[in-house]
Formats: structure tokens, sequence, C-alpha cells
């Protein structure tokens, strides 16, 4: 029988690169969500300067969801990350156990202790990843109990923490959402003063906020899909059982704004050049939702179409893995490349994780409201496009076309729109379908193409104004239609 990965198996084995000391670091933040991103992506980078001596200090989790926490605690909270997936054009497959973790609680059950926790001086950081709906205002009161919502918890936590330190300048948090939400940091504090106010809170705590706690918009950027299906496997190969392993791709990327302040405080970044403490994020927003998301949106339908399934299976096609990279290096990163200069070596990145064999990224899920991530990800390079080049981008347009023959609906059952591929239904899971199958009525191609691209509730600008694009559109759109299924590119 395997041994369970924990203390004692670990201190059993020098190389893993822990040590008792290690394990003793004192807690330095505070970290809400349990989840795979914060533990592949913040928790992999603290345990990464912790093994280099650059940080030594811990995390304590707080389990904002009901159930036990025993998973952790049954491993003294270590874990595997298996880092696997192509870098620089190569294989990578490592695998290191992450020790950051000090302990886990549950907050409903273990409330008391988390507002203990923030009287330790040490602990300067909180970190938080709750999803895009946890940053919301709630109205309710932080003494009734324990807050349901998350800007409720931290509410608390910040007043616990001033009433503790007597509101002592030093006492303050470096505050860093990952949610993915422009501006988080900004969003989660003016939602923290909106609560104080409901709250009645005094105006000397509310001083305090603003002026000893910094909270940092920030954009994180890895995948990490979780616990491997060949789990039993693995184990097997690593000599213990782990029921809290995660796989992890080669890149990650950690944008926070902030100054040089910021840095100390948050002085793990030195373990790794791909977390960046910056001025401004924009630039990597900007160049992560072009690039990476944008290709995403422009090529998904048309790869969906021709009968692949996967990301991973459209990079292995010579067609697909070929108009991945002319959209991505020809049409965006130049729309892009002026205000955001490492554009082109993100491209190149981006393309790797695309053709990563360990993570099978359906299609179909990628295309969810594809219309609305269409116009967020899409139009305005479109238009930046031809206000460079005086024409139309080509590839993009291709992909413009697929998507309307994408949402095209064979059937209709109680307003579910169902595409046809072959002889394959698919759900058509986009807000605005009901304005897709309207157009695609009684119309030829050309009328319908005109009346889409200037439909202003679709796109932020008349796409039809754009010189040649409609026509464009409709000549791939008619070349598909011919040929059933797009497989007229081959």
């Amino acid at each position: 029988m395997l041994p369970i990965l924990n203390k004692a198996h670990v201190l059993k084995h020098p190389d893993f690169g822990i040590t008792e000391r290690y394990l003793n670091y004192p807690e330095k933040i505070l970290q809400f969500g349990t989840g795979v991103l914060l533990r592949g992506l913040v928790d992999y980078l603290v345990d990464k300067a912790n093994k280099q001596g650059l940080f030594e200090g811990r995390i304590v989790i707080v389990k904002s969801t009901d159930g036990p926490t025993t998973d952790f605690a049954s491993q003294d909270n270590l874990y595997t990350t298996s880092i696997k997936g192509v870098a620089q054009g190569e294989l990578v497959n490592q695998r290191i156990i992450n020790a950051s973790v000090s302990r886990v609680l549950q907050s409903n059950a273990e409330w008391t202790k988390i507002l203990e926790a923030v009287h330790q001086p040490d602990l300067q950081i909180i970190i938080s990843n709750t999803t895009e709906v946890g940053i919301q205002y709630v109205a309710e009161k932080i003494d009734k109990g324990v807050p349901a919502s998350y800007p409720g918890k931290l509410l608390a936590i910040l007043h616990e923490r001033y009433t503790h330190f007597k509101g002592a300048s030093h006492s303050g948090f470096v505050i860093v959402p990952t949610e993915l939400v422009v501006n988080n940091g900004s969003l989660l504090q003016e939602i923290i003063l909106k609560l104080a106010a409901y709250n009645e809170l005094p105006e000397a705590f509310i001083n305090w906020i603003t002026a000893n706690n910094q909270f940092c918009n920030s954009l994180v950027d890895r995948i990490v899909p979780g616990k491997p299906k060949e789990l039993a496997t693995l184990e097997e190969e690593a000599g213990y059982t782990d029921q809290l392993w995660i796989d992890a791709e080669p890149y990650l990327l950690w944008a926070i704004e902030g100054d040089e302040t910021i840095c100390n405080t948050l002085c793990f970044c030195e373990a790794d050049d791909r977390m960046l403490i910056t001025p401004d994020i924009t630039p990597y927003r900007e160049q992560k939702l072009r690039i990476l998301n944008g290709s995403h949106t422009i090529s998904v339908p048309l790869a969906f179409l021709k009968g692949l399934n996967t990301v991973y299976e459209s990079m292995s096609n010579e067609y697909m893995r070929t108009f991945f990279r002319t959209v991505i290096t020809e049409e965006i990163v130049p729309t892009i490349k002026d205000t955001c200069p490492q554009a082109p070596v993100f491209a190149e990145d981006v393309l790797d994780r695309f053709a990563n064999p360990y993570i099978a990224h359906k299609l179909i899920s990628i295309t969810f409201q594809e219309s609305s991530k269409m116009n967020a990800r899409n139009v305005r390079t479109i238009a930046r496009y031809y206000e460079r080049e005086h024409i139309v981008p080509s590839h993009m347009a291709l992909g413009f076309a697929a998507m309307l023959l994408f949402l095209r609906p064979a059937k209709e059952e109680n307003g579910v729109y169902a595409g046809l591929r072959g002889t394959e239904y698919y759900t058509i899971t986009d807000d605005n379908a009901a304005i897709f199958a309207a157009c695609w009525k009684n119309k030829n191609t050309a009328e319908m193409v005109k009346e889409i691209c200037a439909d202003k509730r679709l796109w932020e600008i008349d796409l039809s104004a754009i010189p040649n694009f409609c026509e464009s559109v409709t000549t791939h759109l008619q070349n598909m239609l011919q040929d059933g299924s797009g497989t007229y590119l081959d």
C-alpha cells in the first residue's frame, strides 16, 4: 500500500525541497478560496519563493463553501502540482510538492479562528478568487454572525484587524483579488467602502481602510485542469497517494498593479519573472483579451464545423494550425503591438498553450455566448486592422462567416436553438440566438450578412460600414454553404 503524502513522508525525501524550517514559517497570507487556480498559480509562486528562501511565509486558506477540510488536514496541507504541456515548442513534464499552505479553515464552522488569524502581525496579504460573482455588493450586517458574501467577510476581517491593532497605520493589508473582473481591486474597494457605510462603521475605521490598505487590480492567466483522470497511475509512479493532486500548464502570468511598496510586501514575486508588479496592467489585459480569447472566438466555430472537437485536435490539423497562427500573428498582433510590446512573445506562448496535448479543451464549450464574445474580443480588432492596413483581415472575415454558419438554427424547441453539423445536432448557447435565427429567415446570404453586421444590438460599431467587410464575409459564407461543412478549406 502506498504511503499518503504528508509531513512525515516529505521530510524523508530531501529532494522534495521541503524542510522542517519551511513547515514552520509564519503565516503571511490569508487566502479566500481552495480552488485549483489559486493552488496552481498563486500558491505555486509562494512555494517556489519559499524553496529559494525569498519569502519565508505560508498561507492560511479560508474555505467559504460548506463541507469538511479533512482532505487538506489528512495530508498536512501538502499537494502535488504536475506541470505538463508545451513551452517554447518543447514538451514539459514536471512534478513538484507544494508546502505553502499551513492550514485550511472553514468559514462557517471556524469563523472565530479566521478572525484570530488576522491578529498575527506577520499576516500582511489577502488574496481571493471567489469567481466573478464573488465581487458583488450584498447589503448585510457584519455583526450578525458569519457574513454570507466575500466582501462582507473581508469587511469583518478588516474591522477585526483595525480593532486589534487599535488602528495602527502599519496594520493594513495588501489586498489582491484575482477574480476575472476588470479593475477587480478598485471594484472590491468600492464595495467594501459602500458596505462599511451601510454598517454605519466609524469614520476613523473607514479612513484607515483607505489610507492603510492597498487594493490592487490584478490579472491571472494559467490553465489548471485540476485532478487528472489517471491519478492512480500517477500515484504509483510518484510512490504516494495524493487526493489534492492538480495538473497545470507550463504557462503562467500574474500581473498586479502596484508600486515598490507593493513589490516589497509581495516579495515572492522575485522567484518568477512571470509575476509582474507594474503601474499599469492594461497592456497585459488587452493582449490576453485580443490574442488568447480573441483567437479562440474567431477560430473555434470554423474548427467545430470542420468536425474537430478540441483545441488540441485543431492544432493537430494542418489547416487549422495555420489558421490559428496566421490570424494571431498577422491580423491580431499588428493591431496591439504598439501599446502591448510583449504581444509577439505572448502570441508564441498562446500557440504553445493551444498545442498542449494534456488539456482537452472542448470547442463546443468555447462557443458559449459566441456572439457576445465576438463583440468584446474581435470587433475592435477588425476595425483597427482596417484602419491600419486599409484592407479587410481575411482570416477574421472567414472566422466571422463561420460564426454566422455556426449560429444558423436547424431547429428550435421552446426557445432553445440547435445547429446541425453533418447529421449531429448541437445546442446553440447564445443570448442573441433569436436575432440570428430571424436574420437567417427568408433572406439571401448577402442581405442576411449585411443586416447582421449593421445590427447595433450585437456590435459596438456598425461592421457594415467597414469597406468590403460584408462582401468578404458573404463570399466565405456562400462557399461554406455550397460545400455544407467547410470542407472546401482542406
